[in-house]
């Protein structure tokens, strides 16, 4: 990333967020915007194409808090320190006086200070400071940019985990070329202009600025005869497809992070990540409850008030006993220990089961004397009064 990216560029406005704004707010605009403007979803759209570049340039900076940190630094400076005219006259390169690590004219003091400003700037100005030293024979290693998606699972495959292909689009080393840029059959030659670093210094009338080379556009090499396939670039939008593994027991809305698996890198450098968030079908008998299942089972009335003993249905394995005690209310859940879906850690959830009293649509003449018995039992009982009397209260 140039100085005059740091300077030009405001990431904040980029992702629309607070220059104060945390990690996660970061990372909810990026993959807000990501999904908007990803090529998947407009395809053909050059400036969407655009915009999910800058989105991902941004979040690349932004998402790092060295580099947040050295990207603030730099756009706080006073405004002489950013190129513009100022009094006193020094007439030195920034790039220069942060990336010096000590030595050289100044007692042990001085020597400190431009230990402290290499560490804070080096990696701006690719000198010093533990910064990435480029070379004519090296250039900066960049991350990739981080790629979401969607898969949409059953109950059963998200329960038990499961392998899919995922079809990705993204930015990578071209096909034709390999990522040199030249046509087939040549090869790119080292800039003669930075000679192979990539950048160059600018005067701004008492300041010096290193950045991107204008001959080679950063990249150090020169290509004579421009690959017909990424004109030159290098890069080309391209498809793959790759096996991501789901482990077992994720829900509906769940995000999956599979490091290394976004876009290549640019140089040597890592890939990004994919999120791949999840979708996952209604079973027609079961459901989620975090760590729990959950399962509702229809229970006669002389079940509840006498007590029984009931079958019901685990999870892809054998039906379990439940026992219900005597004076069973409607809606009581009871836990079945073991039979939920997978954690982390190996272990399971439980099985949640919820009882629903079933009341008779249909009742013989047989069944209607039994349930008049019933009720003559208990005619002195007014399950009402209570509630009747609360509500003459004021």
């Amino acid at each position: 990333m140039s100085t005059k990216d740091y300077l030009e560029k405001d990431y904040y406005k980029v992702l629309g967020v607070a220059k104060n704004a945390s990690q996660d707010d970061i990372k909810k605009s990026y993959r807000k915007l990501a999904r908007k403007y990803h090529p998947d979803a407009n395809k053909g759209d050059t400036d969407s194409e655009d915009r999910f570049k800058e989105v991902s340039e941004a979040y690349d900076v932004l998402s790092d808090e060295k580099r947040r940190k050295e990207y603030d630094a730099v756009r706080a400076m006073p405004g002489g320190f950013r190129g513009q005219q100022g009094g006193g006259g020094f007439g030195f390169d920034l790039g220069d006086l942060f990336g010096q690590t000590g030595g050289g004219g100044g007692a042990g003091g001085a020597g400190g200070a431009g230990d402290r400003l290499g560490d804070l700037f080096g990696g701006l100005f690719g000198r010093g400071g533990g910064g990435t030293r480029t070379t004519a024979g090296s250039r900066r290693a960049r991350r990739g940019a981080d790629v979401e998606t969607e898969v949409t699972l059953s109950f059963g495959k998200a329960m038990n985990g499961v392998t899919v292909p995922l079809k990705l689009t993204s930015e990578a080393a071209c096909p034709s070329c390999r990522g040199t840029g030249a046509k087939a059959g040549t090869v790119p030659r080292v800039c003669p202009s930075c000679e192979g670093t990539g950048h160059e210094t600018r005067n701004l009338g008492s300041f010096g600025f290193q950045e991107p080379c204008r001959e080679c556009r950063g990249r150090g090499l020169v290509v004579d005869d421009p690959c017909p396939t990424c004109t030159g670039s290098g890069r080309a939008t391209g498809t793959r497809t790759i096996q991501a593994r789901i482990p077992a027991g994720v829900a509906d809305g769940q995000k999956i992070r599979l490091k290394g698996k976004g876009a290549p890198g640019e140089n040597g450098g890592p890939g990004g990540d994919l999120y791949v968030n999840i979708k996952v079908r209604p079973h027609p008998v079961f459901g989620r409850d975090r760590d729990n299942l959950t399962l509702t089972v229809p229970v006669t009335f002389p079940e509840a008030a006498l007590g029984a003993e009931i079958r019901v249905p685990t999870f892809q394995g054998q039906p379990v006993t439940l026992r219900l005690p005597e004076g069973t209310p409607n809606g009581r859940t009871f836990r079945v220990r073991g039979r939920g879906a997978s954690r982390r850690d190996g272990t399971k959830g439980d099985l949640l089961v919820t009882v629903d009293v079933q009341v008779p649509q249909k009742v013989d003449d047989q069944t209607r004397e039994a349930l008049e018995r019933l009720r003559a039992t208990g005619a002195g009982d007014d399950l009402r009064s209570e509630l009747l009397q609360k509500a003459r209260e004021e």
